[in-house]
Order: C-alpha cells, then sequence, then structure tokens
C-alpha cells in the first residue's frame, strides 16, 4: 500500500517510529515531514498529506500531532478526505468500517508507540464495510464537493 505520513514537531517521534514500521511491512512510504523538533505549523503539513490521498496519489495517509485533533481538522478541510483521529484500536476500526476513513490522526502525547503501531495496522487492516454506510459515506463526500463515489 502506499501511504503518506506527517507530523509537526510534537508528533515527530512517534511519526519517525510509524514510518520505520511501515516500511518495515512493505509498506511505501512518503514522509512529507516535519524532519525536525522545531516548531512548525501543523496545517502545512496536514495538507501536505491529505493533498495526496485527495488527489489518490497515495491509498492512505496518516499523520501525528500532540493531540491528533488539529491534524485531523486541517486535513478534512481538503477535498476527498475522511481522517480520523483514533486513540483506540476499536476507533480505528470503527473509523474504516463505518466511515470508510482514509487518513488516520495520532496524538504523540496521548498514545504510546506500542498502541500507535496497533492503532495503525488495524486501521490498514480494517475493510469498508460499505452497505448502509455507503449512502452516509457519500453524504459526507457531497459535503466536500466531492464525486457521489
Amino acid at each position: 500500500m502506499r501511504i503518506a505520513i506527517g507530523s509537526d514537531h510534537a508528533g515527530l517521534a512517534m511519526k519517525d517510529s510509524i514510518r520505520d514500521h511501515l516500511v518495515k511491512q512493505g509498506h511505501d512510504v512518503i514522509d512529507a515531514g516535519t524532519n525536525t523538533e522545531e516548531s512548525v505549523d501543523y496545517p502545512d503539513y496536514a495538507q501536505a498529506v491529505a493533498v495526496k490521498v485527495g488527489n489518490s496519489d497515495v491509498d492512505r495517509g496518516v499523520l501525528v500531532c500532540g493531540s491528533g485533533i488539529g491534524m485531523a481538522m486541517a486535513a478534512n478541510k481538503v477535498a476527498g478526505v475522511r481522517a480520523a483521529a483514533c486513540y483506540t484500536v476499536e476507533l480505528a476500526r470503527l473509523s474504516r468500517q463505518h466511515n470508510d476513513s482514509n487518513v488516520l490522526s495520532l496524538g504523540e502525547r496521548l498514545v504510546d508507540d506500542a498502541l500507535s503501531v496497533e492503532i495503525v495496522d488495524a486501521w490498514l487492516e480494517t475493510e469498508f464495510e460499505a452497505g448502509r454506510h455507503e449512502r452516509r459515506v457519500s453524504k459526507i463526500t457531497k459535503l466536500d464537493g466531492g464525486a457521489t463515489g
């Protein structure tokens, strides 16, 4: 799978850990930065990843900041993106099964490294259930002016 990953300074260590894990699993990972602990603005990195997802340049995106919330909010401004901030494996699975999330956002200050890898793995392995959820996801897509899928 082709995955874009990005973080701000508060999520750098977790981003690097997840990136290395994904590469070891054989995924094609595009690291959109940051690569420094100097303070940066998370919307810039959320946009870099989200645009790649929205344009279908990659299959999925992973974002990390302090809480995961700001990154998800910024990414969701990009057409075609359904970003979910997840703090548990169950949330990650549900975001895929019911919402067909294509960007996962994590908070380094709220999730430890071991759990972050479990969350990412569960999110990548979980399929969208479609069915009754397809109609709802289609309505979300219409909100951003995208295709009705």
